[in-house]
């Protein structure tokens, strides 16, 4: 996997005062994810959604702090409030403008999810997917356009 990443490095306090100011948790794995990328594009990118739904290619992992609202953090948080699921948060999108989405309550903690935005909208889970149950395992399934599943 590679991660290119223009964005300045984040420290733990920053990800500790957005998990506090926002009242959430965000997983071990995708800390550490923040930690040595904050984000960017990664190389493969194309994932499978469903049998239904068939592929998609990641855009981009939101970095916390960035100067560009659209692909920062707390911005999209504040953006996507009362669009998706309150148990999600979205860490980053695909090429459709899809938000790919971490799981943040008990239920879902840590698993990755994309959220299908002309599906409609709400608590309802019917435009949610399930993508890995961990973030570590959604980085390692990526693969190149193409390939093999």
């Amino acid at each position: 996997m590679l991660v290119n990443s223009l964005n300045e490095k984040t420290i733990l306090e920053n990800i500790a005062r957005f998990e506090q100011k926002n009242n959430l948790k965000l997983s071990d794995q995708y800390k550490r994810f923040l930690l040595e990328y904050n984000g960017g594009h990664v190389e493969p990118n194309v994932f499978k959604i469903s049998e239904e739904q068939g592929e998609s290619a990641l855009n981009i992992l939101y970095g916390l702090d960035i100067s560009e609202d659209y692909d920062e953090l707390s911005s999209v948080y504040e953006t996507m409030d009362g669009i998706i699921p309150s148990n999600f948060i979205s860490i980053g999108d695909d090429a459709g403008g899809n938000q790919i989405c971490l799981g943040l309550d008990e239920l879902y903690c840590g698993k990755i999810f994309i959220w299908i935005h002309n599906m409609g909208q709400g608590e309802e889970m019917n435009n949610m997917f399930l993508l890995a149950n961990d973030f570590t395992s959604f980085l390692d399934n990526l693969y190149e356009d193409g390939a093999d599943t």
